[in-house]
């Protein structure tokens, strides 16, 4: 598809059961961009391949979860919507996680995976206070924005969790799947249900893989050993492509997952210190 041509962007979300936080936000987000002067970006002066005019912010996630569209232009495009949050105009710190409801979908369906607390809430918040602090120098702007607000909710959930133990313990039937966006984090998704690979299994290959983060910077992000999250990694990533080869995680965007865990290069393991 060429960017350069209109994204509709006007197809249903799927229904969760009852009314939600992240729905809500996904029928304002829709409404701003309409009426004759919607809340725009200047595509002709960001450049990369974007559409030379304005373009209305919820066509412009859809045009930033095309394959098509280049990880300088997403970064690009994060740059100017961090800053014009930063201006702390409520219009555009909204749009902000408007524009990134397909991965804040994607990560309260993981951390719905472990804690029954508003996880919508708390991924939403977080992700507001990431919006102040993350570094824009930094590529892969959405991916650090993302990864700051599970990581931070996923701290706070944990304290309030009675009893918790990092075990699941939702009602059966109580998680709705995220909304069919096409992006690769949803195969992750499917993985986590269908019990290939753990939730914090899914958030190192989404993190490491498709955010183009390297394995040494979220160890220490993490503060968990290079060499433990190499190996736990590559054996999670062998049970992926084996449940994606296998037609187990029927999807058409199970090849993208599958490619990107195929050719991009792993981190050099680092040589372990004899005793």
């Amino acid at each position: 598809m060429d960017l350069r041509t209109p994204v509709p962007v006007t197809a249903p979300a799927v229904s969760w059961r009852g009314e939600t936080l992240l729905n809500d936000i996904e029928c304002r987000f829709r409404l701003m961009g309409q009426g004759p002067s919607p809340l725009s970006v200047d595509g002709g002066s960001l450049g990369l391949g974007l559409p030379r005019r304005a373009i209305a912010l919820p066509e412009l996630s859809a045009i930033l979860m095309h394959p098509s569209c280049s990880y300088v232009a997403r970064d690009a495009v994060w740059r100017l919507l961090v800053q014009r949050a930063r201006t702390g105009d409520s219009a555009w710190r909204a749009s902000a996680v408007g524009v990134a409801l397909p991965g804040l979908r994607f990560k309260a369906y993981l951390l719905a995976k472990l804690f029954t607390g508003d996880v919508q809430a708390a991924i939403v918040e977080h992700f507001l206070r990431a919006l102040g602090t993350v570094d824009v120098a930094r590529p892969g702007v959405v991916g650090n924005l993302l990864s700051a607000a599970f990581s931070k909710a996923r701290a706070e959930l944990r304290d309030l969790e009675p009893a918790s133990a990092g075990v699941p313990n939702h009602a059966p039937g109580t998680v709705s799947p995220p909304a069919p966006y096409g992006h690769p984090d949803l195969v992750l998704a499917r993985a986590v249900t269908a019990g290939v690979i753990t939730v914090q299994e899914a958030e190192l290959i989404g993190v490491t893989y498709l955010e183009e983060v390297s394995l040494t910077a979220y160890a220490e992000r993490t503060g968990q050993p290079r060499w433990n999250l190499y190996k736990r990694r590559t054996a999670a990533v062998a049970r992926l492509r084996a449940a994606i080869e296998s037609g187990a995680l029927s999807d058409p965007y199970a090849d993208a997952v599958n490619e990107a865990t195929s050719t991009v290069a792993l981190d050099a393991p680092t040589a372990r210190k004899r005793p």
